[in-house]
């Protein structure tokens, strides 16, 4: 009996090593095999390391009085300075709530958008036509941002925008919408929305792309509505892809286009338009802070991560879907 449990106890300690083994020479075999499709990995990781990882041992600023001449790890240790200055500063209240309100008002509007319009196009039978509406739609992605806020203070103007002109023409007081801090939001938003909606659309289209057609067949004999087909099929078979944009947006939920929101920001809409991005680049690069915009982005990084892993747990519960 005890010679039996010993070579029990032998043979199992003998696994691993023998296993280690077999995933080497399977290694080997795969790089023997596809060694053209790893040589392709190279660089795509290099570039990664060289330019995402590498710079990101550049966080320690975040707890230094940054000095050019003495370099990143040169500068004196400060600890948590810059981020009790932060979290001190009257404005930072003020500042969150700015940044989440935006944030969070583009998501629950920027969301849904593309996924209605990806199925209104799928319900499309008519081929010139839906490749027309796509177009149109399609096309404002590709306008720079510097041209968009350009088209929006043209259309906005308080005296020459076509949409004053219109107001006029119908008997109304011009508006100045860019001088109105309750304004602010809404045209951030909606601009983003004819923006971005159509490019946004496509990935929900190629989802929808991927239903299996049997389920719309056996919906037509079954004598299924439109309607209950697009409840039914389409947004199932949209979920998938939905979920997760839904978890990364929410992961970038504190990230605001800096762009776009400095280039529309004027003296009377600052109290709705200055967000965390917008005050870093004023307070800490114009003034040479380096220091304190570092610990602001890692402040900023850190409620996104959270956020993240938060909502993907909760996905993950919910749907058994999820980033991992």
């Amino acid at each position: 009996m005890h010679g039996v449990q010993n070579r029990s106890l032998t043979s199992n300690a003998a696994v691993p090593p023998v296993q280690r083994r077999a995933r080497l020479r399977a290694a080997r075999t795969s790089l023997r095999r596809h060694w053209q499709l790893y040589l392709l990995m190279v660089l795509p990781l290099l570039y990664f390391v060289v330019f995402k990882y590498i710079p990101m041992t550049n966080i320690v600023m975040a707890f230094k009085e940054y000095n050019v001449v003495a370099g990143v790890w040169g500068s004196p240790w400060v600890g948590t300075k810059h981020f009790e200055a932060f979290f001190n500063n009257p404005q930072f209240w003020t500042l969150l709530k700015n940044t989440f309100y935006l944030s969070l008002y583009g998501l629950a509007v920027g969301f849904p958008v593309p996924i209605i319009l990806a199925l209104c196009l799928n319900e499309i039978r008519d081929g010139l036509f839906k490749r027309s509406v796509q177009l149109v739609t399609y096309a404002p992605y590709f306008i720079s941002t510097v041209v968009m806020v350009s088209m929006i203070l043209l259309l906005l103007a308080p005296r020459l925008g076509v949409v004053n002109q219109l107001l006029v023409a119908l008997g109304q007081p011009p508006v100045n919408f860019l001088g109105r801090p309750d304004l602010f939001r809404t045209i951030y938003v909606w601009s983003d929305v004819w923006q971005y909606a159509g490019y946004s659309a496509i990935i929900y289209l190629a989802a929808l792309a991927g239903v299996d057609p049997t389920l719309y067949e056996a919906a037509r004999i079954d004598g299924a509505s439109r309607w209950q087909k697009i409840v039914y099929i389409d947004i199932p078979g949209l979920m998938p892809a939905a979920l997760i944009i839904l978890i990364l947006s929410l992961g970038n939920l504190m990230f605001v286009g800096f762009e776009k929101v400095f280039l529309l920001q004027n003296p009377l809409n600052l109290s709705t338009s200055e967000v965390i991005a917008t005050y870093v680049y004023k307070v800490g690069l114009l003034n040479a802070n380096f220091g304190f915009a570092t610990a602001v982005g890692l402040f900023n990084s850190v409620i996104n991560f959270v956020l993240l892993l938060s909502v993907n747990a909760i996905v993950r519960r919910w749907s058994g879907r999820g980033l991992w």
